[in-house]
């Protein structure tokens, strides 16, 4: 009986993450915190990323834009204090391509980062630094080993073919974490989105608002 119970821990879903972790992160020197993680897809080292502007950063948390807006009159855009990174139009066609080449086999795994920072001018401060565009392979050492003198709590979810990364950024020796709202939310809603069904090819369609998942809408004929 008990070794059954090892054995669900074990294969504990990523997504189901606890309120003790969420509420109270644990953070780590940028030098020791874990990045991302490819296996044995070396080829999409090579896709990149590029940085969200702040409305895709609400479609892709499926949060209402009203919502938010009246959320605080002071703020023009929700989540100053988060920086995201999608998939490139680059990276979908080459999710296909190689997708095509090797029969499907282990390609479907996108990458959506998300950087939540202690401060709004902190984030301001990174992303002056930080390029708009990159390629997976130089996220751990440009972005994450390249912030000297902060710490990060990781955070990771598998939602279908889409992995989620978010990071919580502060200055070493930091109390708390002031944007703990912003974190909570943001993780509250990664948590709650639906799998992506076909890694990120609704990226590349002009008419998609939105990269959330939407199931099929019956139609009469």
């Amino acid at each position: 009986m008990k070794e059954k119970e090892r054995k669900k821990q074990k294969h504990k879903h990523p997504n189901q993450q606890s309120s003790e972790t969420t509420s109270n992160p644990a953070f780590k020197p940028s030098s020791e915190v874990k990045g991302l993680r490819f296996g044995g897809q070396f080829i999409v080292k090579s896709f990149t990323v590029r940085r969200a502007a702040p409305l895709e950063l609400l479609s892709l948390l499926a949060l209402p834009i009203s919502n938010n807006q009246n959320h605080s009159k002071t703020k023009h855009h929700p989540f100053l204090s988060t920086t995201a990174f999608l998939p490139t139009n680059f990276t979908i066609l080459a999710h296909h391509a190689w997708h095509t080449l090797t029969l499907g086999l282990g390609t479907k795994k996108s990458k959506v980062l998300l950087f939540v920072f202690e401060s709004e001018s902190m984030k301001a401060a990174v992303d002056r630094i930080w390029p708009p565009e990159i390629p997976l392979g130089d996220v751990n050492g440009k972005l994450i080993r390249g912030l000297k003198g902060c710490e990060m709590a990781r955070f990771k979810f598998r939602k279908g073919c889409i992995t989620f990364y978010v990071y919580a950024v502060r200055r070493v020796g930091s109390q708390g974490f002031y944007c703990a709202e912003d974190l909570r939310t943001i993780l509250q809603s990664v948590v709650e989105l639906k799998d992506f069904m076909d890694h990120t090819a609704m990226l590349a369609l002009p008419s998609q608002r939105s990269i959330s998942y939407s199931p099929p809408v019956a139609m009469a004929h």
